[in-house]
């Protein structure tokens, strides 16, 4: 009778735990070495955009095109559609070509109240205002004279008794904003118009003395026929004083005696005018 194999001997479980670890490695190394093996790839790089600020023109100030814009008000809206400051800036373009002018303009309306306060003031005081200097001042003192000398001619083509109210604007523009007191005269023909216009003393801050005789001297002289006499209050009020009405009396009594008449004589202030005239005191 054969006999029967033995039963194969159970794996120990030593030998159990190596045959797993073994193959273990072997999928590992083929994993890890095996050539075909493809690599994982990395995740692509996400992209990040920066946006840079446009680039500054550094030979173009940032005030050009402020100009550039305030030209094109002007000439599209008009002097009115202008701020005080924004004309002074305009004025100061072509003497200060490479600064920005808004703050000297601002400066010297500050110190000087307006625009007429700052074309009458001294040349001495524009030029201490910072910013300013002497070259602004003269070219400053220069519009004022232009100003004035327009002024004039406009009135000589008129009889100034008809338009009083030119008169006034052309000696508030000559004086108001004088620092010392002067005494000036305008003389007319027999059809009120303006022959000369002449300061005859420029005194302190509170008197200007005038002689008389030298009002009647220059009117033979220019051939008047009457005369406007003016003068300026630096403190700003036009009222007139006593001194102002004996002088005036003193002086319509002297040209009175050469044939001539004393038209009125205006008190010119910062605040306004006075009129001898409309006082009753002439």
């Amino acid at each position: 009778m054969p006999q029967r194999a033995a039963p194969p001997k159970a794996k120990s479980r030593r030998a159990r735990d190596a045959e797993i670890l073994r193959s273990a490695v072997e999928d590992a190394s083929r994993l890890l070495f095996t050539p075909d093996a493809a690599p994982i790839a990395p995740a692509p790089p996400q992209r990040v955009e920066i946006r840079r600020p446009a680039p500054v023109d550094a030979a173009r100030p940032h005030y050009h095109d402020h100009r550039q814009r305030l030209r094109e008000k002007f000439f599209a809206a008009g002097a009115e559609a202008l701020a005080d400051y924004e004309l002074l800036e305009m004025l100061l373009f072509r003497i200060i070509p490479r600064r920005d002018t808004k703050p000297l303009a601002k400066a010297l309306l500050k110190r000087f109240g307006d625009l007429a306060g700052v074309l009458g003031a001294p040349i001495a005081e524009i030029a201490a205002v910072e910013g300013a200097g002497a070259a602004v001042a003269q070219e400053i003192k220069v519009v004022q004279a232009v100003l004035e000398r327009a002024a004039r001619a406009e009135a000589a083509r008129r009889p100034l008794i008809s338009s009083w109210s030119q008169l006034l604007s052309y000696c508030r523009l000559a004086m108001a904003h004088e620092p010392r007191e002067q005494f000036r005269v305008l003389f007319l023909d027999v059809k009120n118009q303006l022959i000369a216009d002449e300061v005859l003393n420029e005194g302190t801050i509170d008197h200007a003395p005038v002689y008389p005789r030298e009002v009647a001297r220059r009117s033979l002289e220019l051939g008047a026929a009457s005369v406007i006499l003016v003068h300026n209050h630096p403190s700003g009020d036009p009222a007139p004083s006593a001194t102002d009405v004996a002088i005036t009396r003193e002086i319509q009594a002297a040209a009175k005696a050469i044939g001539v008449s004393v038209h009125d004589h205006l008190v010119i202030g910062r605040g306004g005018h006075a009129s001898f005239k409309s006082l009753g005191l002439l």
